[in-house]
């Protein structure tokens, strides 16, 4: 089994979750006492927002390299906007990093959907990395298009989902969002925040949920058994 250091905390409430499914994923695929070999450098959330994400990259590459001296083989970033850095983490501490918007992709081309809408933090939604990931696999993206809207899925992601507070009235505030978003033409929803699958899940929802937490954890079970 190889050794994947996941770089968490970001928030600690989505990182239990990578943990429990990838633990379970290991199990499923080998059996009896089988379960992963992996290391786990959770960083303390207020030092990312005491920097902001924009200057963050110091911090998750002195997490690279501490995980890469333990003796992880690759790196997965626990959260969806750490990959605005992804590539070039993976030149700083040269190990292979298993990229959640690309594993995302691929379940989005196996599902066969061409037009998908994408919720997340405003860098994840706003900025390049991560759309032109999706881009490079043929889909097409849309976001909310009003900035309060934007505006308000940061807040909501950052004050409430990643301190483990989940409202019943933000429950519903999404729910109409993708509403909207589907109006506009989307066929499925990338739930493009490890936190949001804390709040939406596909029972919610009568078109496809893509939950990148659990999409990220299998391809690291792959790269892992791979």
């Amino acid at each position: 089994m190889k050794k994947v250091g996941l770089i968490g905390g970001i928030s600690w409430v989505s990182t239990i979750d990578y943990y429990r499914f990838i633990n379970e994923g290991i199990n499923a695929r080998l059996g009896g006492l089988n379960f992963a070999e992996c290391l786990i450098y959770s960083l303390n959330f207020a030092d990312v927002q005491a920097v902001t994400w924009n200057h963050s990259f110091d911090l998750l590459a002195n997490a690279c390299i501490d995980l890469k001296k333990a003796g992880a083989t690759a790196i997965a970033l626990c959260a969806n906007t750490a990959h605005m850095y992804a590539d070039e983490l993976a030149n700083h501490v040269e190990l292979p990093f298993i990229h959640i918007g690309e594993a995302t992709a691929k379940t989005i081309n196996k599902a066969g959907l061409k037009k998908v809408a994408l919720l997340g933090t405003q860098f994840t939604m706003e900025m390049p990395f991560y759309r032109d990931k999706l881009a490079s696999y043929g889909l097409e993206v849309l976001i909310p298009e009003p900035k309060a809207t934007r505006d308000y899925l940061q807040y909501t992601i950052k004050e409430e989902l990643g301190t483990g507070l989940l409202k019943p009235e933000t429950k519903a505030e999404y729910l109409k969002i993708m509403d909207e978003l589907v109006a506009n033409g989307a066929e499925g929803i990338i739930l493009g925040c490890t936190e949001i699958p804390l709040l939406i899940k596909q029972t919610d929802y009568h078109l496809p949920l893509f939950d990148t937490t659990q999409i990220h954890s299998a391809a690291i079970i792959d790269y892992m058994l791979g």
